[in-house]
């Protein structure tokens, strides 16, 4: 199964409206063209509206780092799925670790929103992973069967091709620290076995999986040769044209 590599990069709360289309024209300048690999770039919500302006007419696409399940209401400093499609985003990255740890996300709450965005037709990539604790406690593959099985409640086989899944080690985000790739395989094929269980064995192959533990353009070659490491959620090396671009290259060269 040839699945098509994507490149994302998590911009985090960094960068200014400017400083946001200064990098993304730097972007797009050097893999605007790029059809071979899927590139998106998720920027804070103040800039997700300039970026996407900038964006206009390359191949790259845009995401947003969260969003709310309902539609609208009395929520305030929230943002809808519409809200978002309204402006052309097309991914929203949903239960990264920072939004379970420092924001009490449950599983249940990550599920709701995971629905309201495949109804708004945008593509949610869910991110599941353990903590240092949970590794060395054994208990990897329980988090991330739990967290995998909590978000996809609801999902039809005729929607789970749209979901992303990011497989994101706590402990290597921003730590410095990365799984071998021995590791991140390891886990990656665990999900990919899960997601064949809960559809079908056809559409796991077809979901993409990616890693999103501290990829950076020395260790993203060797991580992209593995099986089911379709790419990578890029967090510190999203803030910077060059190493991002190198990143898409990386990906370029596995295909």
């Amino acid at each position: 199964m040839i699945r098509k590599k994507l490149i994302a990069g998590n911009w985090k709360m960094n960068k200014t409206s400017s400083e946001a289309a200064d990098l993304v024209s730097a972007i797009v300048a050097q893999v605007g063209k790029a059809n071979d690999v899927d590139v998106v770039v998720c920027p804070p919500f103040t800039s997700v509206e300039s970026v996407g302006q900038t964006l206009d007419g390359s191949s790259v696409k845009l995401g947003a780092q969260n969003m709310h399940p309902e539609r609208n209401g009395a929520f305030t400093g929230e943002i809808s799925a519409e809200m978002l499609r309204s402006i052309y985003v097309r991914y929203v990255i949903l239960g990264h670790s920072e939004r379970r740890a420092l924001f009490g996300e449950t599983d249940a709450f990550i599920n709701q929103k995971v629905l309201s965005a495949l109804k708004a037709e945008l593509k949610p990539i869910l991110c599941v992973g353990e903590s240092l604790e949970e590794r060395e406690a054994g208990s990897t593959l329980d988090v991330v069967k739990n967290q995998l099985e909590g978000g996809l409640v609801g999902v039809e086989e005729s929607n789970a091709t749209d979901v992303v899944i990011a497989y994101e080690p706590v402990w290597a985000i921003g730590t410095g620290k990365v799984a071998t790739s021995e590791q991140a395989q390891e886990v990656h094929a665990f999900i990919r076995k899960l997601l064949g269980e809960r559809f079908t064995p056809a559409i796991g192959n077809k979901v993409r999986i990616l890693y999103g533990g501290s990829m950076k353009p020395g260790n993203a070659p060797e991580l992209l040769a593995q099986a089911d490491i379709d790419g990578g959620l890029i967090g510190g090396a999203a803030l910077e044209a060059r190493s991002f671009v190198q990143l898409v290259e990386a990906a370029q060269a596995a295909n």
